[in-house]
C-alpha cells in the first residue's frame, strides 16, 4: 500500500497516482479543473463539528487524533475504499491545510497504514 500526502495548492505530478481530495470543503482559491482530483470523498473527513473544534491548534493535536481515528471506525465505508485503490497502486491525499504535520490527512494516512480499516 503506497500513500502520499499533498497539499491541494501543490502541483500535481505524474507519480501521485489517484488523487483524492479527503476534505469535507473545496480548498479555496483552487479550481477544479487545475486540482485534478479523481475522487473527492467528504464522508472520510472529520465531522463539521470536529473540523471546527480542533481549529488546527496544535494543542489539541492529540485529541484529535484520537476523536478522528473513532470517527474513522464508525465509518468504514469510504476508508475501506481508499485502501482498495491503495492496494492497486498509488494513492496521494489531498488535503487544503496549511499545517503539513497536523491535519486530517495525516491521521487518515496513518490509519489506513495501520490496517485499522
Amino acid at each position: 500500500m503506497h500513500i502520499r500526502l499533498k497539499r491541494a495548492y501543490d502541483l500535481p505530478e505524474p507519480g501521485d497516482g489517484l488523487r483524492i481530495l479527503v476534505d469535507r470543503l473545496w480548498p479555496r482559491g483552487v479550481r477544479k479543473d487545475k486540482a485534478h482530483i479523481d475522487l473527492w470523498l467528504k464522508d472520510v473527513a472529520p465531522s463539521t463539528e470536529l473540523r471546527k473544534w480542533f481549529g488546527h491548534d496544535e494543542e489539541k493535536w492529540a485529541e484529535f487524533q484520537a476523536r478522528y481515528r473513532q470517527e474513522l471506525k464508525r465509518n468504514p465505508e469510504p476508508v475501506a475504499r481508499i485502501a482498495e485503490q491503495a492496494r492497486q497502486g498509488t494513492v496521494t491525499l489531498v488535503y487544503g491545510a496549511k499545517d503539513s504535520e497536523h491535519n486530517d490527512a495525516v491521521v487518515l494516512k496513518t490509519y489506513l497504514e495501520s490496517g485499522l480499516e
